[in-house]
């Protein structure tokens, strides 16, 4: 007997200061706060799309590359949003917006407690490349298995790729 896994209800993250992170994702992301139960540590909760972001209060500090994803519907405003507040990822890999093998393109965020965000697209040829600049195909030829690699699957069952 087998139990499949029908999707993903929520991401958590911590936030050193819930108020900045909470209008960090409201002012990037117009993410709509919702109710959030009591627990025995400050939380909050967010709606995105069907999902939902949870922030919750900690002074840990952020796994380096651990990191969730939102799937935007203005990736360009995203992105200029991204550079006027200065939160592009800086170290080596994440500094850069990348084209994946289907097309779709990634941008990688810090939010303010040093999370990874990682902002994705479906179509690279979409994006006016005037506004999103310097957009590189991951490195090394992809081939085989990941030459079909696709972020964005279709439902099971539903016949389309």
């Amino acid at each position: 007997m087998h139990c499949y896994a029908k999707g993903l209800t929520h991401v958590s993250v911590h936030a050193y200061d819930l108020e900045e992170s909470a209008r960090f994702y409201q002012e990037l992301f117009g993410v709509e706060e919702i109710p959030a139960p009591k627990f025995p540590f400050p939380v909050r909760w967010f709606r995105v799309g069907d999902l939902q972001l949870h922030l919750f209060q900690s002074e840990a500090p952020a796994p380096a590359a651990h990191h969730f994803v939102l799937d935007v519907d203005d990736f360009e405003t995203v992105y200029l949003k991204a550079k006027e507040l200065g939160v592009q990822d800086r170290s080596d890999y994440y500094s850069n917006v990348y084209e994946v093998s289907d097309g779709a393109v990634q941008l990688y965020l810090r939010d303010p407690a040093g999370n990874l965000i990682e902002v994705n697209w479906p179509d690279v040829g979409s994006l006016d490349q005037s506004v999103v600049t310097g957009i590189r195909k991951l490195p090394d030829p992809q081939t085989g298995d990941a030459s079909r690699a696709k972020l964005y699957l279709s439902k099971r069952g539903s016949g389309k790729a």
